[in-house]
């Protein structure tokens, strides 16, 4: 079992909700990524960040397929499933610094700095927001592998935080980018949870979408270096997301046979 996990999961690091209701939980879940941000230009003419858009689309939470089988939300065993995504969000996201403080650090750009201070400070709340919910929905449910499990988390968080330090420009602000865009799938699971206990989510606090397009527009310029970079952090911060749900669809499976005695 530990090789296992520590294979599926390494392999994910280094390397989507169809079923559900666009309106619930206040968040457009078909079609997430491109609608994001190519739906808000307020120019015409290439945009430097198409790339990070689509990779939003294709590679963020909403695209893994654990996610868009609907059986973490709408399955016979939804409520353990998306108590142990919470509990290990909060491992990967509950702490301080964390990702978005050490990039708003690092900024130096005044139009960046800026909306890298909303980002910190917005996910400063959701720490706030993760560490009530998990304590309102008590312990993990037992998994083979926790140990296993827990270690491979950990380690996941050091390198999000590595991200966050990146000394390559541009870097640390796609891998931010990246998170406050899927983010707001990942909250569509945390409000689930949320409901669940009569725990009011609160409201969302991140930069808004035509704040965040105004940003990119300012910052980020096509076949630039700072497009490069941006997409590299984004890529890699989705990477991790996917390895996440890859755990949790593990974890999930581990207990369906726990169950059957396999």
């Amino acid at each position: 079992m530990r090789g296992c996990f520590q294979t599926l999961y390494l392999n994910a690091l280094f390397t989507h909700f169809s079923d559900i209701d666009p309106l619930s939980h206040g968040c457009a879940l078909r079609g997430w990524g491109n609608t994001l941000l190519t739906t808000l230009r307020h120019a015409e003419g290439p945009k430097g960040w198409e790339a990070i858009d689509t990779l939003i689309a294709t590679s963020g939470s909403t695209a893994h397929p654990y996610v868009r089988s609907g059986t973490l939300l709408k399955g016979p065993t939804s409520a353990r499933d998306i108590a142990d995504a919470a509990h290990f969000l909060c491992v990967i996201y509950g702490h301080h610094p964390g990702l978005p403080d050490y990039a708003a650090m690092t900024s130096t750009d005044d139009a960046l700095t800026s909306w890298m201070a909303q980002c910190a400070a917005g996910f400063a709340a959701e720490r706030g927001y993760l560490s009530r919910l998990t304590a309102r929905l008590g312990p993990m449910p037992s998994t083979a592998g926790q140990n296993q499990c827990e270690a491979a988390t950990l380690a996941q968080r050091h390198a999000l935080d590595m991200l966050g330090q990146s000394e390559r420009r541009g870097c640390a602000f796609g891998a931010v980018l990246a998170l406050t865009l899927d983010w707001r799938a990942i909250r569509t699971v945390l409000d689930a949870a949320a409901e669940r206990i009569d725990l009011t989510p609160p409201t969302l606090a991140l930069p808004s979408l035509p704040e965040t397009v105004a940003v990119l527009d300012h910052y980020i310029t096509p076949a630039s270096a700072q497009e490069r970079a941006a997409t590299f952090g984004a890529q890699q911060l989705l990477a991790q997301h996917q390895a996440f749900w890859d755990l949790m669809k593990a974890r999930h499976d581990a207990r369906a046979q726990a169950e059957l005695g396999l």
